[in-house]
């Protein structure tokens, strides 16, 4: 199974965070292929950037489904292009901040949110209503550190989130933590250590997610809004854009083998064979 992981941003050091906690997460023969943005902003840290980057994280689907891709994992919070991504794909494309929040909702009846500045706190905050997570969200925390300070000694980005963490554990209610960029991804097994709780990253949780449903056979439905786009001719420098008939065909389902775990013959009741 090749999953794609994409970094919606251009800054090819936090793919390497993100590929790192792709791989450790995969299972014994899921291939993590890791894309960088070609075009956009080095970091993304607001509505305007994530428009922006929303095109090339479209532009990465496409030549992932290309390079035969079963899966695609965006690594940015504000899960940009998701929607419009999963029009185009034939298999699953799971966004980090989706698949986080699912998680926690499943081994906590609470969860906090732990992100970078509060300008993103509120796109993290529309996400928990989109996605249903209202009733199981307690807070959504900003530490103010911006996305590309996480990796800056400087900022002490590791010891800024764990005080953030205890203020939600302490001050929340919350059972579990998630940890609101993908630049945090090799944070969460330390924290969780730390705290005792489970802390979350969204990359793990997407590429988990993404063999799950690729291992079931399962693709997103093409009935509905997200059928794929219409074949019309697009104008100007998004004509490379335009929808193609051969990208939109329905991904087939994974094979028997890849659905079935092997069984254990110890396992199997009088009889069985």
């Amino acid at each position: 199974m090749r999953i794609q992981i994409i970094n919606p941003n251009t800054t090819e050091s936090m793919t390497g965070t993100i590929a790192a906690a792709g791989r450790a997460a995969a299972a014994a023969g899921t291939v993590i292929l890791p894309v960088t943005a070609a075009t956009g902003p080095v970091s993304i840290e607001g509505h305007y950037e994530e428009a922006i980057a929303a095109i090339a994280v479209l532009e990465a689907v496409r030549a992932g489904e290309e390079a035969g891709a079963a899966a695609h994992v965006i690594a940015c919070f504000g899960d940009p292009g998701l929607l419009a991504a999963r029009e185009i794909a034939r298999g699953p494309v799971i966004g980090i901040a989706e698949a986080a929040m699912h998680l926690a909702s499943l081994i906590a009846t609470g969860f906090s949110v732990v992100t970078t500045l509060a300008r993103t706190r509120i796109i993290a905050e529309h996400l928990v209503l989109a996605y249903g997570m209202e009733r199981h969200c307690r807070r959504v925390r900003a530490t103010e550190l911006p996305v590309l300070g996480l990796a800056d000694p400087g900022f002490d980005a590791r010891g800024v989130i764990a005080a953030e963490c205890r203020r939600a554990l302490a001050e929340d209610g919350a059972g579990a933590i998630v940890l609101g960029c993908a630049g945090m991804a090799d944070l969460a097994a330390d924290l969780s250590a730390e705290f005792g709780v489970p802390v979350i990253d969204g990359v793990g949780a997407a590429v988990k997610l993404a063999e799950a449903l690729v291992g079931l056979g399962l693709a997103t439905s093409k009935r509905g809004d997200l059928a794929p786009p219409g074949i019309k001719p697009y104008c100007g420098f998004l004509a490379h854009m335009a929808p193609r008939p051969a990208a939109v065909a329905v991904h087939p389902p994974a094979p028997a083998e890849a659905r079935t775990a092997p069984r254990d013959p110890a396992l199997a009741g009088p009889g069985a064979a």
